[in-house]
């Protein structure tokens, strides 16, 4: 008896020993990752849903221009049918074509399309063009996992005082240039009406090859990786696994370039304020620097900043200088629309959203990045209180309307209420931290994937451990 009782107190100190330990290292463990035991317990059990785009793309360009401005392009891709229906036609868009003079007959100089050939499977093919929507038949229904290829040739100009596919004093900027395979969802083609106020169109990841050829004298500035200055008049960009391809061609007359890590940051201006742009290249690269750190990985080796058109995002290139035809007020506005479209590398560029019917998951997300990392770095407390004054008379709507469901005051609501009651989740659960966190562990969770309202909600929810969606009611529809 007196030998069993020795061993069990000495069992009893053991435990009593190593359960300490063990909770200490786990806690260490999990401090180390900068992530809270619940966050710990979320990634165990939390599965995402994505929304899926319905096809996978590769397109491949030959693009040139002379030096009349006229560009010629020859583009293929090759689309796979990833849903579970079988397509009788394709659908894309085409939105140079809302810049030509018969629909945009306001416009002294519109844009010029002129169509060589379209072929399906190297075969000629008819095509239907009414507005920004391309429309081809398909001669044999494409089954599941099935793929096909359509090449486009047409010349085409750029329109001047367009919108975002436009030029200006000889510089070009290629926005959304060539045919854009739509999203396929719900048994159709996710494709709605062009409109001048707001980001109408919306793709899938996918990859792209181009050969350019261009007249010497240009500075290149485009999603690839490996932009130059001065750059070459002929060469190829590839990237991969991205929203879209954009392109400007450039006479600039100053740039200022910084290093972020192995990011090269490089602010192009069609001025001489060289002060100017050196500004915004130390705060683009404090910006850059604080999403890594507290969001995730920025995807390309180069970030480039054009210092001229409407402020915009497009996947390694932002475009900054008015909102539509009104300038930025003064530097520091110009410096935080800069910011506000760096953040849109995150929020659209790697978690993508549909930006016709929910809009508020990538202007509202970035708007809040940008206050998060504005606010952290100056130091001061969040102004909860007159963020909501601010919404505080809007009409009862919820942020997460398609477009056309809007007024004209649609950016109160897109960007505004959404800011704000994104803050409000945040006032009474951990303020500036633990916003750092949820955006961080809604990277890990989304990064190339697809959410909409309902899968921010239940990422929300259980994030917080929320017992029913009562949080959301006042600003979401469900």
């Amino acid at each position: 008896m007196i030998v069993i009782r020795s061993k069990f107190v000495l069992l009893v100190i053991l435990i009593a020993t190593i359960i300490p330990l063990v909770f200490f290292a786990v806690s260490k463990k999990i401090q180390n990752a900068d992530s809270t035991p619940v966050e710990e317990i979320q990634k165990a059990n939390f599965k995402s849903k994505s929304v899926p785009a319905g096809s996978e793309s590769a397109y491949e360009m030959n693009l040139t221009l002379n030096k009349e401005g006229m560009f010629h392009l020859d583009s293929s891709v090759t689309i796979k049918n990833t849903s579970g229906d079988s397509w009788e036609n394709l659908v894309f868009y085409f939105i140079p074509n809302m810049f030509t003079k018969d629909i945009a007959p306001h416009l002294d100089h519109p844009a010029i399309i002129q169509f060589n050939e379209v072929t399906v499977n190297g075969e000629t093919s008819s095509f239907e063009l009414n507005k920004d929507t391309l429309n081809i038949p398909l001669r044999e229904k494409l089954l599941k996992n099935q793929d096909v290829t359509i090449k486009f040739d047409y010349h085409f100009t750029l329109p001047e005082k367009g919108l975002r596919f436009n030029q200006n004093n000889g510089n070009y900027y290629l926005a959304q240039f060539y045919p854009m395979v739509a999203t396929y969802r719900n048994h159709k083609w996710n494709k709605k009406d062009h409109r001048f106020k707001g980001e109408t169109y919306h793709t899938g990841f996918s990859d792209f090859k181009v050969n350019y050829d261009i007249p010497k004298g240009y500075t290149m500035a485009s999603t690839s990786e490996s932009d130059q200055y001065p750059s070459e008049n002929q060469g190829t960009l590839e990237v991969r696994n991205t929203k879209e391809i954009f392109i400007a061609l450039l006479k600039t007359k100053s740039i200022a370039e910084t290093d972020q890590g192995d990011v090269n940051i490089r602010v192009l201006g069609l001025d001489e304020n060289h002060a100017l742009y050196e500004d915004i290249s130390k705060e683009a690269a404090a910006a850059l620097h604080y999403f890594q750190e507290n969001i995730g990985p920025y995807p390309y080796k180069q970030l480039d900043i054009i210092i001229d058109q409407l402020g915009m995002e497009y996947p390694g290139v932002v475009t900054s200088h008015s909102l539509y035809d009104t300038p930025v007020q003064d530097d520091e506005a110009l410096k935080r629309m800069v910011i506000h479209e760096i953040a849109h590398q995150w929020f659209y560029g790697v978690i993508s959203n549909d930006s016709y019917h929910e809009a508020w998951l990538d202007e509202g997300l970035a708007d809040f990045a940008t206050t998060l990392y504005l606010y952290s770095k100056e130091g001061k407390d969040i102004p909860y209180k007159a963020m909501y004054q601010q919404v505080k008379n809007l009409e009862p709507l919820p942020v997460n309307l398609p477009l056309d469901q809007y007024e004209a005051n649609s950016s109160s609501y897109i960007y505004g209420k959404s800011h704000a009651m994104l803050w409000k989740l945040f006032e009474k659960r951990g303020g500036k931290k633990e916003a750092e966190k949820f955006l961080k562990s809604y990277y890990r969770m989304y990064n190339y994937k697809e959410v909409n309202t309902q899968e921010f909600v239940r990422f929300t929810q259980h994030y917080f451990n929320l017992k029913d969606q009562n949080t959301f009611k006042e600003w979401l529809k469900l």
